[in-house]
């Protein structure tokens, strides 16, 4: 009994965590590869409007060796697979500052705010709009 409740848990977590990235990047692109865009003076790309900097914390997810910083930021953007990766990767690189809030919430907000985006105030408004697609915390 209690290993089925457990399973359960991971089993609702794991799906939880699915709809909160699924719903950022709804939020972001409608979870689409739109390409690159122009965002707050620099070019935002891919299902989740990833900008290089972000790219680069997200640890540069199947970059080839021989392959401009550049372009493989726009592949990567543009591939769900590998934009989830990264998108992953940066919010597990930053999540250890969310400290009383929940995950997708510390996700979203990270996401959208940059490496303290979780105490950062403006990025309330976007964390609004995740939860309201994916009714979680």
């Amino acid at each position: 009994m209690y290993f089925k409740l457990i399973t359960l848990f991971l089993l609702f977590t794991i799906n939880n965590a699915k709809d909160c990235l699924k719903c950022i990047c709804e939020a972001e692109s409608g979870c689409k590869p739109i390409g690159c865009r122009m965002d707050v003076g620099s070019l935002s790309c891919g299902y989740y409007q990833i900008k290089l900097p972000y790219y680069i914390d997200c640890g540069k997810p199947e970059k080839k060796s021989n392959e401009d910083i550049q372009t493989a930021w726009k592949r990567c953007s543009d591939n769900y697979s590998c934009a989830t990766k990264c998108v992953k990767n940066y919010i597990k690189r930053y999540s250890k500052s969310c400290k009383g809030i929940g995950t997708c919430e510390c996700s979203a907000r990270l996401h959208n705010g940059g490496p303290n985006g979780n105490t950062k105030k403006a990025t309330i408004g976007y964390w609004n709009k995740v939860k309201n697609c994916c009714k979680c915390t």
